[in-house]
């Protein structure tokens, strides 16, 4: 299948100060929604029960079971609503407007109570600093729709990318998702073999989740909004171990840069927007990286699927 055919050409423009507040706020609800899809599923390896999903109205928890079957939750960036619904027919919705993360968290579980779904989550946020209680957390209130609906416009073609570089892969490699402790979306291949222990580190998370997390060889590759620090929406590729050579490699496209600070390569976002062919700029930065990480891990070749007759 032609790369062109992925998704469309025209991706929205990002700027993280007309973003940063929306996504901010926007963060700690879905951390809120996936800590109930956390506490109602069974562990699956690597925290894979705790994340999100791009859909074609905004993201999504997927199916989640309890007591009179299964129900779920979405947000919608499009009518700017978040939806639960429930296997028996009963649904309920909360809108998505400037509102703080307290007012949010409040409504949310008088609905689910309303709906028979007992839910009792970590009410603190988690890989974030300071990590102020849901339930008291008047701080955080900002939504721009338009912005937010152009985020989820940005999350719909990556995802697409996303998939179609899943899909070259014969190895176990998790899902396309969305990690709500760093809010992002990521999608990781494993080589197979056990890694070194995780030194764990992140704020406000046991390291026992990040030592089960990087259990395995990983070369992983995501989207995120951008931070103060780093004040930009861009793409990265990193390996755990990390080979001394592995940020010495050649990849593409020319505008790829690797931090040594991070440990990670980078490619801006706005970079892959303006090109003339984003789906294919992105892939490049993809499959160069995944190849430096397998090259310097020394990953068995054959994980690699055959590209022959894909448009490079």
């Amino acid at each position: 299948m032609p790369i062109t055919n992925i998704c469309p050409k025209k991706w929205p423009e990002l700027a993280f100060e007309s973003l940063k507040d929306t996504l901010a706020t926007v963060q700690l609800w879905t951390q809120i929604v996936g800590k109930i899809r956390l506490i109602k599923t069974p562990w699956i390896n690597h925290s894979w029960h705790v994340t999100l999903y791009v859909s074609p109205r905004g993201l999504t928890t997927g199916s989640i079971p309890y007591v009179d079957g299964n129900f779920q939750i979405d947000f919608d960036f499009v009518a700017h609503e978040l939806l639960i619904i429930a296997s028996n027919g009963k649904t309920e919705k909360l809108n998505l407007y400037p509102r703080t993360v307290a007012s949010f968290y409040a409504e949310l579980f008088k609905k689910l109570d309303a709906m028979g779904i007992e839910a009792k989550i970590y009410a603190k946020p988690n890989e974030l600093d300071p990590a102020i209680p849901f339930a008291q957390d008047e701080v955080h209130k900002s939504y721009d729709a338009v912005q937010m609906n152009l985020y989820w416009q940005a999350l719909v073609n990556i995802n697409s990318v996303f998939v179609k570089f899943r899909s070259e892969f014969t190895g176990k490699c998790s899902p396309v998702h969305l990690f709500w402790g760093a809010f992002d979306l990521a999608v990781t291949r494993f080589s197979g073999r056990e890694a070194p222990l995780h030194p764990g580190g992140a704020p406000n998370m046991p390291d026992r989740v990040m030592q089960e997390a990087y259990s395995h060889e990983v070369s992983s590759a995501g989207f995120w909004g951008g931070s103060e620090q780093f004040p930009h929406p861009a793409f990265y590729a990193y390996c755990y171990p990390t080979p001394a050579d592995f940020g010495e490699q050649v990849v593409e496209p020319s505008e790829a840069f690797y931090s040594n600070e991070m440990g990670e390569f980078f490619l801006l976002y706005e970079v892959v927007q303006r090109s003339e062919n984003p789906a294919a700029k992105l892939l490049q930065f993809l499959r160069s990286t995944y190849i430096a990480a397998a090259k310097t891990g020394n990953w068995d070749s054959h994980l690699q699927c055959d590209l022959t007759g894909y448009e490079k």
